[in-house]
């Protein structure tokens, strides 16, 4: 496909990237999981949890679960500390306010309709 003036269309997934866009979507993807959002929620609900507490709650599998908790452990959003056998994690409560700013930031304008109408009630 062609534009005027002789430019070239982009092609899909060539869209310019900023770091923090990067991490945005690193962010939501690690949420993208029910059981991820389950896990969290359930961790903002106390001070902190074993893995096995967290089994006990969730119809999932044990490996399924630790998967889990290693995921959101990678992308910052709950700690683990180990604890003999065990690893207690709880909720970085202060990263889980950061990942709020950000989706307040992208979100920030959705309350007003664009001026070409998009997103008006018709």
């Amino acid at each position: 496909m062609r534009l005027r003036q002789g430019r070239q269309a982009p092609t899909i997934g060539a869209v310019p990237s900023h770091p923090i866009h990067q991490v945005k979507a690193d962010l939501f993807r690690v949420l993208g999981h029910p059981a991820r959002v389950q896990i969290v929620r359930l961790l903002l609900s106390r001070d902190a949890c074993y893995c096995g507490e967290i089994v006990e709650e969730l119809p999932l599998a044990q490996a399924t679960v630790s998967q889990h908790l290693k995921v959101l452990n990678q992308a910052g959003l709950i700690r683990g500390e180990i604890e003999g056998p065990r690893t207690c994690y709880c909720a970085d409560r202060e990263r889980l306010v950061s990942l709020h700013g950000l989706v307040g930031a992208l979100l920030r304008d959705a309350v007003a309709p664009s001026e070409d109408g998009c997103g008006a009630d018709d």
